[in-house]
């Protein structure tokens, strides 16, 4: 109970110091703020933030919510930083029913040493017909985890998702600039990469189309940071053709996007967070930060067409959203 009280009124002092850095910044805007003793610069909000609540918040978190804060000068919500909870637990967590939680970001180490130190993985996906799992890191580690591991190591550019094409039986990654598809079963090279390049915007997540007609060939649909949605299809005979230019000392080869047909239409006003096919609703589904246009749910022909999508507008926008087939809802988390 004493530590729920301590809690209480360091949150309080919290809000407090957010709220007057808020008047501060938002003055500072307007032309209207003069200097003060007490200025509340980033050194000062560190100090007060450590001295309230401990070692509890980390310091990319301290220096993550200050950042956010004055980019965006409403109150923030809570719950982003920290909250209470009430257990039913065993132990003292029943005996007080309240304990204090933080609800930080955490990065967790992966000790297997294909991944480099400070490093951070930015996709994971598991292929349960062939029994394996692929990860991408941002720095250019593309592994596959079954009996054996493979790994690749991409180009310079940070990596921002990776997928696999089921038809041709590659993996694909997209890059800030590029499309990486990587043929892991290559008996001539088990490094064997394309490499689709230049891609006008930066590329910020990808999925797979998956349809059932079961023909050679594979759609990918791609985000970037303009708000545009990509489609892009690709056959075994686009890797087949020698129209790629290989790179001195290098496994990687190089081919022109110009001569790929790739669809492209802008449905948010932001970066586009996540684009995803789901299957049982024949629907593509991509969200946004975009206030406006945050979330758009419809059918994939309406990236080759000028037609009305479905959008909806959610505060803040969206940044992560996923279907229920059991339930038939699709959640949005903002």
């Amino acid at each position: 109970a004493l530590e729920s009280l301590d809690f209480k009124t360091a949150l309080e002092q919290f809000q407090k110091l957010v709220e007057k850095m808020i008047i501060q910044k938002t003055k500072e805007k307007s032309g209207l703020y003069t200097e003060e003793d007490d200025e509340i610069d980033y050194d000062k909000f560190y100090k007060t933030t450590r001295a309230l609540f401990g070692s509890a918040v980390k310091d990319h978190n301290i220096q993550a919510f200050f950042r956010k804060t004055i980019n965006n000068l409403d109150m923030p919500d809570w719950l982003e930083i920290f909250g209470c909870f009430t257990g039913e637990g065993d132990g003292l967590l029943s005996q007080s029913k309240e304990s204090m939680v933080f609800l930080v970001s955490e990065k967790k180490q992966i000790t297997d040493s294909v991944v480099k130190r400070k490093d951070m993985i930015k996709g994971i996906v598991k292929v349960s017909h062939l029994d394996f799992t692929i990860t991408a890191s941002q720095k250019g580690v593309i592994t596959i985890f079954n009996n054996q591991v493979i790994l690749i190591q991409t180009d310079t550019a940070w990596i921002t998702g990776c997928d696999f094409l089921p038809q041709l039986k590659y993996v694909v990654a997209v890059t800030e600039s590029t499309v990486v598809v990587w043929d892991y079963k290559s008996e001539e090279n088990k490094n064997n990469c394309y490499v689709i390049k230049p891609m006008k915007n930066c590329l910020l997540c990808v999925c797979t189309v998956t349809t059932s007609d079961h023909q050679p060939k594979d759609s990918i649909l791609m985000g970037d940071d303009k708000g545009y949605v990509y489609l892009l299809t690709i056959t075994s005979d686009d890797f087949i053709m020698k129209q790629y230019k290989a790179e001195k000392e290098s496994q990687f080869r190089i081919l022109d996007s110009e001569n790929f047909n790739i669809l492209k239409r802008k449905l948010h006003d932001d970066w586009v967070g996540k684009v995803k096919y789901i299957s049982a609703l024949k629907c593509f589904g991509s969200c946004s930060s975009d206030s406006l246009r945050s979330f758009v749910l419809d059918d994939i022909k309406r990236l080759e067409d000028n037609l009305p999508v479905r959008e909806f507008s959610v505060p803040r926008g969206v940044n992560a959203f996923t279907y229920c087939g059991k339930a038939k809802v699709i959640v949005t988390g903002g």
